[in-house]
């Protein structure tokens, strides 16, 4: 099979198109044969050997759509056909990938192999971290930073579905105008405007941040009594100042969590309940993958480039 290979941590320039042997399912694992893949910037982290390991002859890619190839000894629930996506421990970008059938989900008759594959990572995390995690409730205010990225198109729709109030911010006012358009109540221009200021007033309940930095005592400024700060991401520095009176007079909760390297168990449940709370939305028009544009697997490197220049606005996807 074909495959893109990180051929040594770096740019883009060391990611080439390789042959490699087809995986072969173990227990409770089955093939699948891949026709899209998701791009996600803890790719480009792996790339870069961020996650403190060499990642020299590692396949990325952490979320796939295909149809079932082969089934595994004890894989009972999906046939040989079956059109299914799901969140991967890696190795998406590639011809065929091997995964625990209990973290595969039904393809929506209504989306295309490029959209199903754009939501495994983004709805498993926002619902892990958001609702689960941070028990994001009807009535109250959630702000999510990045809200055109992934994540964020994601975590505005879910949060209005269950009667949440979105709010956001965004790099610049097309990428407000969409979140708004997408079901946020107001998104703020953070290149132009700052938030804090913007939003004063508003008690928000529950915050899920990719950016930390100076955003973290911003965000406690904001919190409602009892809020609930969420980390995903620190992409402007791990390291924040915080001013710990605040955190005690509000009883605030600062938390965070990583996805990828959550046991197979339980990413097992949360695929579960995702199938049970999240999949009807998608019938229901209530969820909508928003895929900004694809590349052929070959391209993966340009595909890294468009996330890394943050230009995009959704999902950047990989066809097989």
């Amino acid at each position: 099979m074909e495959a893109i290979i990180i051929t040594q941590p770096g740019d883009g320039s060391v990611l080439a198109l390789q042959e490699r042997a087809i995986p072969q399912p173990e227990s409770g694992q089955i093939l699948i044969r891949v026709r899209a893949a998701g791009v996600n910037r803890s790719d480009i982290h792996q790339r870069t050997g961020g996650y403190g390991t060499d990642p020299t002859g590692q396949i990325p890619g952490l979320e796939v759509a295909g149809i079932v190839e082969r089934c595994g000894p004890n894989a009972s629930r999906w046939k040989i056909g079956d059109p299914v996506c799901a969140l991967i421990s890696g190795g998406g970008y590639a011809e065929y990938v091997t995964v625990d059938e209990r973290h595969c989900l039904p393809i929506p008759e209504t989306l295309t192999f490029a959209e199903a594959a754009s939501l495994p990572e983004t709805v498993l995390t926002v619902w892990s971290t958001v609702f689960q995690w941070g028990h994001l409730s009807a009535g109250e205010n959630f702000l999510i930073h990045g809200g055109s990225s992934g994540i964020g198109v994601t975590a505005i729709q879910l949060a209005r579905a269950f009667g949440a109030n979105a709010y956001a911010t965004a790099g610049s006012d097309e990428k407000c105008d969409f979140c708004e358009q997408l079901g946020a109540v107001r998104c703020i221009n953070y290149k132009t405007s700052d938030f804090e200021q913007e939003l004063n007033g508003i008690p928000i309940d529950v915050i899920l941040d990719m950016v930390g930095g100076n955003y973290t005592q911003k965000n406690m400024n904001l919190l409602a009594m009892d809020g609930r700060l969420m980390f995903i991401n620190a992409m402007q520095g791990a390291d924040s100042p915080i001013h710990i009176p605040t955190l005690m007079q509000k009883r605030i909760t600062i938390s965070g969590s990583m996805l990828k390297p959550r046991d197979p168990d339980f990413k097992a449940t949360l695929t579960a309940d995702v199938e049970k709370q999240v999949w009807p939305l998608i019938a229901g028009d209530q969820l909508k993958p928003v895929v900004y544009r694809t590349f052929p697997l070959g391209e993966a490197a340009r595909a890294q480039e468009l996330m890394e220049s943050s230009d995009h606005i959704g999902k950047i996807m990989l066809e097989v």
